[in-house]
């Protein structure tokens, strides 16, 4: 296989499959009201819908690593692309709520195998040198697909069924299987490491029941004193597998990676940089329909211009991360962006369309650099042989990270709207301008979490440098 082709080719490989996998977290909301009218059931009900795919997501992450180590990239990631495509034939197939909560799980299955071996071939394939910029076009899926989420559904239920909407990913499929057979490399691990399956049950369990009360909390589907007993419980197993992992010789997740700065600091601080950012897809388009009174169509317009400064930022980030250093940047970037989210306060009824553009134009390339930033600079410091370890490792947080910064989003506005109803437009105005200056302050502080990192630190990665630990 030759090596130029693989390093051509591969990012779109990769690309074309994160973008399915966010596509399709994103894409089943606005479609909720006619599926549910379909299927005969309450809207309410088809919660379980988009929970059984973040779900099955959080716990099967973290054995991606090994499963590749143990099969080989090619063969884990085609079958993961085949197994998602057919999930998605089958969910637009589902005559029941049953047969559709199943079809998602295993979609969110497939999605676990296909980020993090995606990004472990990308990893294996570029030398750090070259792994910034194959990393920030890869990312680029990542920013797009929850942008573009609600308006491509929208789109589709207006003018065709909802069954559309699981569909489109089949030509998708077929296209990366034709690209994973020619230029997919399939890289595996000399060492066969046995599965920590007592790691997986306590990670895997504590994850998926912390997602789930993310998910359902303040819905009122949970009693306060049943919420707090499965918090303490998931947290415990959380606990527990911390434990587990410092005592087991093959841990599921090796938690001494984060004794290398440069990863503690990416994956840490990530994690709590996204805690902010994290509910602004979700936020953004209740201030445009509620507050603003604007159908479900151009709200989801308003959401493109940060996807188009998403795909235009590839340009700035390598010179700008080669010139000021990850450090700088993050320190700077994560400043910019609590002053962005802040921003969007002022948007009003008589807020002109092209300040809430450029708005959304800075949103998106502040996101952007952020994400291309922390995920490239994960790896500046790793050892070949640790990369799929952490490539699972960063993916299980990432997870878990968009998970809670939905949750904080939409406790926040609760809070800020009381017991006022959701249906009075000033009420919920108020309420989201609240929470976006709640979040953009929220998110400036987390810059505090990048001032430990050294001027030179990621130069491997931006520079082809070598990095003292």
């Amino acid at each position: 296989m030759n090596n130029v082709d693989v390093k051509r080719y591969l990012p779109w490989v990769v690309a074309s499959a994160l973008f399915m996998e966010q596509l399709d977290a994103t894409i089943l909301n606005t479609a909720v009201p006619s599926m549910a009218l379909n299927l005969h059931v309450t809207p309410l009900s088809l919660k379980a819908a988009v929970t059984s795919y973040i779900l099955s997501l959080a716990v099967c992450i973290p054995v991606s690593g090994w499963m590749a180590d143990r099969f080989g990239t090619r063969r884990i990631f085609s079958s993961a692309i085949a197994l998602f495509t057919l999930a998605s034939v089958l969910s637009g197939l589902a005559q029941n709520l049953p047969m559709l909560v199943a079809s998602r799980i295993l979609q969110g299955v497939a999605a676990a195998m296909m980020m993090p071996v995606g990004r472990l071939a990308i990893i294996r394939t570029f030398p750090k040198s070259e792994l910034l910029g194959a990393m920030n076009f890869v990312i680029i899926p990542a920013l797009i697909g929850p942008l573009l989420g609600p308006v491509v559904g929208g789109m589709i239920v207006h003018w065709t069924s909802w069954r559309v909407i699981f569909f489109i990913n089949v030509p998708v499929g077929l296209a990366a299987q034709f690209l994973i057979h020619r230029h997919m490399p399939d890289y595996r691990s000399e060492e066969q490491r046995p599965l920590d399956v007592i790691g997986l049950v306590l990670f895997g369990s504590g994850a998926a029941l912390l997602s789930w009360l993310l998910e359902v909390f303040g819905e009122h589907q949970i009693d306060t004193t049943s919420a707090a007993v499965l918090l303490v419980l998931s947290l415990s197993l959380l606990a527990a597998y911390v434990w587990h992992a410092r005592l087991a010789q093959h841990p599921l997740l090796r938690l001494s990676l984060f004794r290398i700065r440069t990863f503690r600091v990416s994956v840490a601080g990530g994690f709590v940089t996204r805690l902010g950012m994290g509910g602004m897809p979700f936020l953004l388009p209740l201030l445009y329909q509620v507050g603003l009174g604007l159908p479900a169509w151009q709200s989801g317009l308003l959401m493109m211009p940060a996807a188009a400064a998403a795909m235009g930022m590839k340009m700035f980030v390598v010179p700008l991360l080669r010139r000021y250093g990850y450090r700088q940047i993050l320190i700077v970037n994560t400043l910019f962006i609590g002053v962005n989210i802040s921003l969007f306060a002022l948007v009003s009824v008589q807020t002109p369309a092209i300040l809430i553009v450029l708005l959304g134009l800075a949103q998106g390339f502040l996101n952007a650099l952020q994400f291309s930033a922390m995920n490239s600079m994960a790896y500046s410091d790793i050892e070949s042989a640790d990369t799929s370890m952490a490539s699972s490792m960063a993916s299980s947080l990432q997870q878990m990270s968009l998970s809670f910064g939905l949750a904080i989003g939409s406790l926040v506005t609760g809070w800020y709207l009381g017991t006022l109803p959701q249906t009075d437009s000033a009420a919920v105005t108020v309420a989201l301008h609240h929470t976006f200056l709640s979040l953009g302050i929220l998110t400036a502080v987390t810059s505090a979490a990048f001032w430990t990192l050294r001027p030179e630190d990621g130069e491997s990665v931006s520079r082809g440098r070598t990095n003292p630990l």
